[in-house]
This record gives C-alpha cells, sequence and structure tokens, in this order.
C-alpha cells in the first residue's frame, strides 16, 4: 500500500513534469518570414526612393521623350553599335521635340539624353525583378505570413500599372506640337509612385512589430488624431500632385519673386486659356500661384495637426508627429528657395527628394496615432 500523501502535495509530481507557460502564443504558427520580409520590403522601399530621384533627373535633363517607343523587353537592351545609335537617333529626331526645340543635337549630345532615360526605365524593370523575386521566392518556400500574399501581391500590380502609365504619359510628348509630356499625365504618374511608397512604409512599420504588440497598440489608438494625420496625408498629397503640373510646365521658373507674383497678390493673365480649364494645367501663372496658395494652407493645417499631436499620451507619437511637422516646415522653406532661384535642377531635386521624406514622416506619424508605443511608467 501507498503512503500517506500530504495534501499540499501535487498528484504526479514525482513523474510528470509540467511544461513552463511560454509567452508569445498568439503569434506562434502565424509569424512566417516576418523579418526577411520586411528585409525584402525594405529595399524595394530604397529602389522606389531611387527611382523618384531618377525620374526627377530624367525630366529636369529633358530625357523623357529620348526614347520613342515602349519594349519592355528588347528595350532593356541599349544600342550596342553606331549604326544601332543613329538610328535611335533618327527615330527622335521625327518627334517634336527634336524638330521645334533640339535641332541643334548633334549623335554625341543625344546619347546623353539617352542614357538617363534609358537608366530610368531600367531601374523600373529592376524593381520589377526585385519584386517578383521576392514574392514567388516566399510564396514558394510558404514564408508570407498568414493575411500578407494580398498585401504583397499589391505592390507588384501597382508596379505593372505604373509602367504602361510611365508609356501614356511619354506617349503624350510624342505627337503634335509638344515639347513635353502632358503636366497632368506626369501628376498622375508620380502619384501613383508615392502611392507605391506609401504602401512599402507602411507595411515596413507594420512587420516591425509582433501581432501580440499590435493587437494591444490598437486598444490605446487615438482616432481622432488618426483621423488628422489621415487628412494631414491627403493634404501632403494633393500639394505633391500640384508640384507634378508646376514641374511638368516648368511653371516653377515662371515668377521667381517672392511673396508676390510679377508685383501682385495673382499673376497677370490667370485665365489666359480657352477653355478655361487649360489653364488649370497649361497656365504657369495659375499653376504655380495654386502650388503657392495650397503650400501656405498645408502649412497652416499642419500647425493644427501638431498641436494636436504634442497632447498625445505617448511620447514616440508626439515624437512622430513634430518630425513630420519640422519636415514640411523645412519644405516650404526650400520651395521658396527653389522658386526664387528659378528652379536650378540641384535644388529641384532636394525639393523632390524631401517631399519623400515628409510623406513618409507623415505616414509614420499616422501610423502611431493607430498603433501607439504604449510605454510604462517608468519609462
Amino acid at each position: 500500500m501507498s503512503g500517506k500523501r500530504s495534501i499540499f502535495e501535487e498528484v504526479g509530481a514525482d513523474s510528470v513534469q509540467r511544461e513552463a507557460p511560454r509567452g508569445g502564443m498568439i503569434d506562434k504558427g502565424r509569424r512566417g518570414a516576418r523579418g526577411a520580409v520586411r528585409a525584402w520590403l525594405m529595399v524595394l522601399f530604397v529602389l522606389v526612393v531611387v527611382m523618384i530621384a531618377v525620374g526627377g533627373l530624367t525630366r529636369l535633363t529633358d530625357s523623357g521623350l529620348s526614347i520613342t517607343e515602349w519594349a519592355p523587353v528588347t528595350g532593356a537592351v541599349p544600342p550596342m553599335s553606331d549604326s544601332a545609335w543613329q538610328e535611335e537617333f533618327d527615330k527622335y529626331k521625327q518627334i517634336p521635340e527634336f524638330q521645334i526645340q533640339n535641332r541643334w543635337m548633334a549623335l554625341e549630345d543625344f546619347k546623353v539624353i539617352y542614357w538617363w532615360e534609358w537608366g530610368h526605365r531600367q531601374l523600373g524593370r529592376v524593381i520589377g525583378l526585385v519584386w517578383a523575386a521576392g514574392f514567388l521566392g516566399f510564396l514558394v518556400a510558404r514564408k508570407i505570413p498568414p493575411g500578407w500574399t494580398g498585401r504583397l501581391l499589391l505592390p507588384g500590380v501597382l508596379g505593372g500599372v505604373q509602367g504602361a502609365i510611365g508609356w501614356w504619359m511619354v506617349s503624350s510628348g510624342l505627337r503634335e506640337s509638344m515639347v513635353d509630356v502632358a503636366s497632368y499625365r506626369l501628376a498622375v504618374h508620380l502619384g501613383l509612385a508615392f502611392v507605391i511608397l506609401g504602401l512599402l512604409a507602411w507595411y515596413i512599420f507594420l512587420l516591425g512589430r509582433e501581432e501580440r504588440d499590435l493587437m494591444q497598440a490598437r486598444r490605446s489608438r487615438e482616432d481622432r488624431l488618426f483621423g488628422l494625420a489621415t487628412g494631414w496625408l491627403h493634404f501632403a498629397f494633393l500639394q505633391i500632385l500640384l508640384g507634378a503640373l508646376v514641374a511638368g510646365i516648368d511653371a516653377g521658373r515662371s515668377y521667381t519673386d517672392w511673396p508676390l507674383m510679377a508685383g501682385q497678390v495673382i499673376p497677370p493673365d490667370p485665365w489666359l486659356f480657352d477653355p478655361w480649364w487649360r489653364n488649370l494645367f497649361e497656365n504657369p501663372g495659375l499653376v504655380q500661384f495654386i502650388h503657392r496658395v495650397a503650400g501656405y494652407l498645408l502649412l497652416i493645417f499642419a500647425v493644427v495637426v501638431w498641436l494636436k499631436g504634442r497632447r498625445s499620451a505617448h511620447a514616440m507619437t508626439r515624437a512622430a508627429f513634430t518630425a513630420g511637422f519640422v519636415a514640411l516646415v523645412a519644405q516650404v522653406v526650400l520651395g521658396i528657395v527653389t522658386v526664387v532661384h528659378a528652379a536650378p535642377w540641384q535644388i529641384a531635386i532636394l525639393h523632390q527628394f524631401l517631399a519623400v521624406v515628409v510623406w513618409v514622416l507623415i505616414l509614420r506619424a499616422r501610423f502611431l496615432a493607430r498603433y501607439p508605443r504604449v510605454q510604462s511608467i517608468r519609462g
């Protein structure tokens, strides 16, 4: 007969070892390769930023119309012989930009602008390949986190659409008397680039934290601040589109005084063209005026959002809103400098790059309003 047991003795203590509880069960079996996927998205993010910069330089060097055909596959190979170069140059000679503006060009001059546009398109191909290799690799290896397959497919789909829009934009400058691409098509092209960039940034933010952390953070979300940040983001996006309209017709070089334009608040002849709506896209004075006014209004709205953001209960959220506001102030100042100096390419490309910084910082502030980093009392 077995001996008596103490009422404090655990039954089976001598034969069964209880497993210690483990944390992180919410994430068990649903992580996928979160770290590796995030690293891949960060590579894509950097490539898209470079793509935006190269696209800006391609426009500033008037190189965008140097390749007059859209050949997604065969176009990856540049001219490899003198006869091939001459053939490309002959095609360029048939478009209005050469006949009206660049008849002075020799073959060596043409090669300079050709390489800019070829590099821009080649970088697009590289981005597409990096996305496809990563997506298919993670898919085949079954390392995509649950619920992320559609999310990771979306940037690739949008990248394909972006390529088609790029050709739609270029084709507008190959007919009639156009010496540049249509400004509204340029705005669509740049706008979609920022959408793709924002999507990648949001995914990177999400994958940078565990699912359990995000679930807990949602309980502390600041809905009102999130709504204000969303409005700020949309307003900034509108200003980016207006900036593309300015760039598309070189409107930044039309009036170089500030704060007035030609010595007056509203520039001369704001409704010069018929029908009236053409002025919103083609009248340099009116386009620059709208961009300026929108910038002032965006700055005023940003002050309101920043003051609200400073009242957040979370230190990182407060810091994020301050960073976005400081970057926007710097962008406004740089915009004024760009206008006063008649938009030289060095300042103009910096202005475009800082727009990327502002965009991402506002997006980060919005993210932290929804998923705040909760600090303990001890900090």
